[in-house]
């Protein structure tokens, strides 16, 4: 089992923030909450641990 990183773990977190802003531009609302659920579920299958993925479905619903 492997444990949710939590800590700081990318070399450009800005440069990726930038371009996830860039892949909405000119998306309707609807298109861009279709567009970071196909994302949010490429990122899940890429991580396929299922405890690592409650775990981070849990700390995002905290910051809510």
């Amino acid at each position: 089992m492997t444990k949710l990183n939590t800590a700081p773990n990318m070399t450009d977190p800005d440069g990726f923030y930038e371009s996830l802003l860039r892949l909405h531009e000119g998306l309707e609302e609807t298109e861009s909450h279709a567009l970071n659920a196909r994302l949010v579920l490429i990122l899940a299958n890429h991580i396929g641990d299922r405890q690592v993925l409650n775990e981070a479905m849990k700390l995002a619903k905290l910051e809510n």
